[in-house]
């Protein structure tokens, strides 16, 4: 009589097994891996076909690890770490550039009004890698691997994450001279209660330090609100009130005026973050060493008029 043959383990099933566990479900894992949602569906079920395990609770809130899924994380993740680590043990990284994509996760302002301009510059001495800059009000999930690399006002929690500070910025309180000239150029700080203001949505603010304004006042006239610094910036130079912004982004309109200057002194730390997975992956150092620089040597830009 002959027996029915166990299904054969497939390695590259772990893969799929990996992005559904950090997304949780299907949809974001298939866009991580540039598949279906089908294809995360069918190759999770031939996983547990032939590990004869149950490795998700399927529910209304996602896919959730079993016990049995916990223990396989924890294994499927070591043999990423190892996967990952292949070329830089045998000595590639040094034979060639590096390249592939990098996704590196910011907020808004600085990722539009800086790094851009930044990783442009990157891109022109090293054509192989493909940053890809994503910008979230919330703080981007590494441990999920929503980004490879992340660059935040505040330190990012989660496991096996090396987080470093890397610099600080400057924030001024900017105007437009055509408000400055209707309204007047206030010269103290009691001054500005008589004034309007451009800031943020309250109830909308994900990351509580990015409410910077309230370090200097809580403005009695607050005429615009929005979530996004860049139409922050856009309604200042357009003559609607005042608000407070980084050197960085400032800068690169020459129809704001700094109000204020040496009176009203705010400023933000840098944090650069990676998993411990990756972070040695050429590509990934590649840009996070970039980052690390560039941060250190702009330091002045950062923080001067």
């Amino acid at each position: 009589m002959l027996c029915a043959k166990a299904p054969t383990f497939d390695w590259n099933d772990l893969t799929f097994f990996l992005e559904l566990a950090r997304h949780g479900r299907l949809t974001p894992a298939a866009r991580r891996l540039k598949v279906d949602t089908t294809t995360v569906s069918r190759r999770i079920a031939e996983l547990e076909r032939s590990l004869e395990a149950k490795l998700f609770q399927r529910g209304s809130d996602g896919f959730q690890l079993t016990e049995a899924g916990h223990k396989l994380f924890v294994i499927a993740e070591a043999i990423e770490q190892k996967t990952l680590s292949v070329p830089e043990a045998l000595g590639l990284q040094n034979t060639s550039l590096p390249t592939g994509l990098v996704r590196v996760a910011s907020m808004e302002g600085i990722a539009a009004f800086y790094l851009s301009a930044k990783f442009a510059e990157f891109s022109a001495v090293t054509p192989g890698i493909v940053v890809e800059l994503v910008t979230e009000r919330h703080l981007i999930n590494l441990t999920k691997r929503e980004a490879d690399i992340s660059v935040s006002f505040v330190p990012p929690n989660g496991p096996r994450l090396h987080v470093r500070r890397v610099g600080e910025f400057r924030l001024a309180l900017y105007a437009s001279e055509a408000y400055l000239a209707r309204r007047g150029r206030p010269t103290t700080r009691a001054e500005l209660l008589d004034h309007d203001f451009v800031d943020y949505i309250d109830d909308l603010i994900a990351i509580e330090p990015v409410h910077w304004l309230l370090e200097v006042l809580t403005p009695a006239t607050v005429v615009f609100r929005s979530t996004s610094m860049a139409a922050q910036q856009t309604a200042v130079a357009s003559g609607a009130g005042i608000a407070l912004l980084p050197l960085f982004s400032a800068k690169t309109n020459p129809a704001l005026v700094p109000v204020l200057a040496e009176d009203v002194v705010v400023r933000r730390e840098l944090y650069l973050s990676v998993h411990e997975d990756i972070e040695h992956v050429g590509r990934v150092r590649a840009v996070t060493r970039f980052l690390a620089n560039l941060f250190t040597e702009e330091a002045e830009y950062l923080n001067r008029f």
